[in-house]
C-alpha cells in the first residue's frame, strides 16, 4: 500500500494493559503525509465529520480507499486475533479542537475496534496527546501515550477498561477516527435489552 505502512503495524508490539491495543508511530508513510495534509478536508469548525459531508483532494481520497481496504482490515484481524468479517466500518475526520473537547471516556458497546490516526506535521502543546488510562478519572495513570502528529496510530479493542482521552488543548489537531462496529441487528438487540432493563429498574423502584 502506498500510504499505509502495514508492515510497521504487523511488527508493532501488542499491549494488553489496560486493554488490548497497538501503538504504531509513523503508520502513515512520511512521503505521503505532506500530500494528505495538502488535500485534507476544508473543515472550519469543531466536530467529527463523515467523508460524504466533506470536500477534499485526491491524496486524501486515496487515503480513504486504503483505510477501507480488505488488506487493512485483515491486518487488524491478525494483530488483535479477532474476526471483523461481519463488522461494518465507520470513519470520520476532524480538524479543530478546543479545551472543552478533552477528558476521559470509554467508547460505546456498539464499537468493536477503534483506530485513531493523526496528521499534524508537528505538535508542540502539552495537552492533546491521546492516552489509554487505567481508569476513567486519572490522566496520570496511563499505559501508553500517542502524540497527535506525523501519521501516528493508536488502535484498541473496545472493552470495559478501554478508557482514553487527552488533556486540554486547542487549535488544529488533524485526525481520523475509525470504528469497526457490531452488526446492525446486534446493535438493535442490545439497545432493546438495555431499554427493557431500564424499564424493569423503574418498575422495581416504584414497587
Amino acid at each position: 500500500m502506498r500510504m499505509l505502512d502495514i508492515e510497521r503495524l504487523d511488527g508493532a508490539a501488542l499491549g494488553t494493559d489496560p486493554c488490548v491495543y497497538v501503538h504504531v508511530p509513523g503508520f502513515i508513510r512520511s512521503e505521503a503525509l505532506a500530500a494528505i495534509n495538502r488535500d485534507y478536508p476544508d473543515i472550519r469548525e469543531r466536530g467529527n465529520f463523515p467523508p460524504e459531508d466533506l470536500q477534499y483532494g485526491s491524496a486524501f481520497a486515496e487515503l480513504l480507499v486504503e483505510l477501507g481496504s480488505p488488506e487493512l482490515k485483515a491486518a487488524f484481524e491478525r494483530k488483535f486475533g479477532i474476526d471483523l468479517q461481519h463488522n461494518p466500518l465507520q470513519l470520520t475526520a476532524r480538524k479543530y479542537v478546543d479545551e472543552s473537547d478533552s477528558g476521559l471516556h470509554n467508547d460505546s458497546r456498539t464499537k468493536v475496534v477503534t483506530v485513531l490516526i493523526y496528521f499534524n506535521e508537528r505538535w508542540e502543546q502539552a495537552g492533546g496527546k491521546l492516552r489509554l488510562t487505567r481508569n476513567e478519572h486519572d490522566f496520570a495513570n496511563y499505559a501508553v501515550e500517542c502524540e497527535p502528529r506525523e501519521g501516528n496510530l493508536l488502535a484498541f479493542v473496545r472493552s470495559a477498561t478501554s478508557f482514553h482521552g487527552y488533556l486540554p488543548c486547542s487549535g488544529e489537531r488533524r485526525s481520523i477516527q475509525m470504528y469497526w462496529v457490531k452488526p446492525k441487528r446486534e446493535q438493535r438487540d442490545t439497545s432493546h435489552a438495555g431499554s427493557m432493563i431500564k424499564k424493569l429498574k423503574r418498575f422495581l423502584k416504584r414497587g
